[in-house]
């Protein structure tokens, strides 16, 4: 239902533009540092990027997975205001620079990725790990299960792919608390790629694995980059499941402050962004589906994906920008 003035409901076309420059602001100044070595002075960069170009935004937005509690970051913290105070009310998911390792290393895949969606529509996760499992759109509802053994979901997913487990590849982050899955995944005969960091573009890998050569995600990695890669797979279908985990009574008190009234749920993509979404990201280095920043001479490029849940839109736009003063 509309509004008068400037009180408009609903997340418009435009708006999807809008925040692809977003992102875009974020990646540059990110990637003005790539390989730099320093991870604080690019993703405080990108930060502040970000939250100029949100604020020019007409939307009445709050972010809700930000860059942590607001005793802990200055910008774009959990419940700050954003945008230009006019327009539609909306939640905001945002990392304004995922994989800030992997930026400081230059290694692949480091993105600039923000979600909006209506009120109330994004899962208000607290800062903890998460187990996920997902894969892209064309299966069944239910394939997979976050319960199952990885054999399971590996065998389940190349029975309804229709082809043979060793034409499945897995996305896993390398990290020494999935040691026993790698191993699990690889006895099946599935190829797994290891990651360093970056599991939102894990998770969003999954949505083509015709161009990325990943079939389904596994492992456990940060709550908040669950939220943001549920959100991209709620504009281009797919299936993810999501568990908090909560192995203290800290986390599972912080967890209750945010809302989390079952420490055990399993939250589907629907769960964790449900209504209306739009999904933005750009690369600051390269990637699967996304190449970085390029910078030459007389011009700046960029590659950024904008996705919407309504139409389930998917725009890839690689764009020069030859007014470099505007970064």
């Amino acid at each position: 239902m509309a509004k008068s003035g400037d009180e408009q409901v609903g997340l418009t076309r435009e708006l999807s533009l809008e925040l692809a420059r977003v992102t875009e602001r974020a990646a540059v100044a990110a990637a003005r540092l790539r390989g730099r070595g320093d991870e604080k002075a690019a993703d405080q960069a990108a930060v502040d990027a970000m939250r100029s170009e949100l604020n020019r935004l007409a939307i009445r937005g709050t972010v809700v997975i930000g860059e942590g509690e607001r005793d802990e970051a200055p910008m774009l913290y959990i419940g700050e205001k954003v945008g230009s105070g006019k327009g539609p009310e909306v939640d905001i998911a945002l990392d304004p620079l995922e994989g800030t390792t992997l930026c400081a290393k230059n290694l692949p895949n480091s993105l600039a990725v923000i979600s909006i969606a209506e009120k109330g529509a994004l899962l208000f996760a607290p800062d903890v790990y998460m187990e996920k499992i997902a894969v892209g759109p064309g299966y069944p509802d239910g394939l997979i299960d976050i319960d199952a053994s990885p054999e399971d979901n590996i065998h389940a997913l190349a029975k309804a792919k229709g082809v043979p487990v060793t034409e499945i590849a897995a996305c896993i982050l390398d990290r020494p608390r999935h040691a026993s899955l790698i191993e699990a995944v690889r006895k099946t005969g599935a190829a797994i790629r290891l990651i360093g960091d970056g599991d939102v573009a894990g998770v969003i890998d999954t949505t083509a694995p015709e161009e990325t050569g990943i079939d389904i995600y596994i492992g456990s990695g940060g709550a908040p980059e669950g939220v943001l890669a549920a959100s991209a797979l709620r504009c281009v279908g797919g299936q993810m499941q999501g568990r908090l985990i909560l192995d203290t009574e800290e986390k599972i008190a912080r967890a209750a402050k945010m809302g989390v009234s079952d420490p055990k749920k399993i939250y589907s993509h629907m769960e964790m962004a449900h209504g209306e979404v739009i999904f933005a990201a750009t690369g600051v280095t390269d990637g699967n589906m996304l190449g970085g920043v390029r910078f030459m001479k007389n011009y700046l490029q960029t590659e950024t994906i904008v996705m919407r849940s309504s139409s389930k839109t998917v725009r890839e736009i690689k764009a020069r920008h030859q007014d470099m003063d505007k970064f």
